[in-house]
């Protein structure tokens, strides 16, 4: 039984996720299963690609809804979750028992974990540290700013490599060892550690980097590092750079992609938020009503520029 197995890339709770399901479809469906790993980004082309479900099972974790008749199994917290009303009516009208979505939990590795342990008598006792870190940090959930940019723990040091490591399939050599180790004992194998220095070093000029480009006005930080190879910085810096700011809009790029990056401060109430995720949506991004993002071809910066400037300018009014 080979089992495809396709999950968030660069993304803590994407590697989380599909670590729970890997350990809880050996546990529960097939203990000979095979896993083969493919990573999925957010990109302006098509996310899905003609023979990307070659297993005899397929499956997606903490990413959009595919219809395609051989993905057997999907869990997703997003609340764009769906490329289309149509995917959206053909989720609503699938009858396998293996297809699950709840835009309310705050990371989809919890949201993994509850569905197979309520429904499939899945122990997820053993994944308790994993599924902790994952909630707080996909939910934003650190006690304060200091505490989200200080990268302290090995769950927080992971978890900046996995979103900043320039290695290419890092994530897929990792998420075998996320669903049986500690996270203690993952940041010390050699191939996580050796990008840890190097990534810690470049975290800390990327504190100095941010407080130099960004202009926070009316409540709103604004900044631009797309010239620079930043891409996976910590969404954080900006309210501990800027703790009275309640939204801030970032554009950044890699080799694959130009990004704009919306988010709201965790630490920051307010009486009544935009919901990101719909302002992203119109411009053919998405993610959650509190931190969602838009992905343009790598050669569309200046697309990118526009629609993070249209995007401030909203906030700021």
């Amino acid at each position: 039984m080979n089992v495809r197995l396709c999950y968030h890339d660069r993304c803590f709770d994407g590697a989380s996720s599909a670590a729970v399901f890997l350990r809880f479809y050996r546990e529960r469906i097939n203990p000979e299963a095979v896993f083969h790993f493919t990573g999925l980004v957010h990109r302006a082309s098509q996310l899905f690609t003609d023979g990307m479900f070659d297993g005899d099972e397929n499956v997606i974790v903490d990413f959009k809804y595919s219809s395609s008749p051989r993905l057997t199994w999907w869990f997703d917290h997003h609340q764009s979750a769906f490329l289309s009303p149509a995917d959206a009516e053909h989720f609503r009208q699938d009858t396998s028992g293996k297809k699950f979505y709840d835009p309310t939990y705050k990371s989809c590795t919890k949201f993994v974990t509850m569905i197979a342990s309520t429904k499939f008598g899945f122990d997820p006792a053993p994944l308790a540290e994993l599924v902790h870190w994952a909630d707080v940090i996909d939910g934003a959930q650190y006690a304060s700013p200091e505490a989200a940019v200080a990268l302290a723990e090995p769950a927080t040091q992971l978890a900046l490599v996995i979103e900043a490591a320039p290695e290419r399939d890092l994530v897929a050599q990792l998420i075998p060892y996320l669903a049986e180790c500690s996270l203690e004992e993952i940041i010390e194998l050699p191939f996580i550690h050796r990008h840890l220095g190097p990534l810690l070093e470049r975290h800390r000029r990327s504190v100095d980097i941010l407080k130099n480009r960004t202009e926070a006005k009316n409540g709103v930080i604004f900044f631009d590092v797309s010239d620079l190879d930043l891409e996976g910085y910590n969404k954080f810096i900006p309210y501990f750079l800027f703790p009275d700011c309640l939204y801030s809009v970032g554009v950044s790029s890699s080799a694959t992609r130009a990004k704009v990056s919306v988010g709201s401060n965790p630490w920051k109430e307010a009486n009544a938020l935009h919901n990101l995720a719909e302002i992203c949506e119109r411009y053919g991004g998405g993610g959650h009503a509190r931190v969602a993002a838009i992905s343009f071809a790598a050669g569309e910066i200046e697309r990118a520029r526009k629609a993070a400037l249209e995007i401030t300018a909203l906030l700021r009014s």
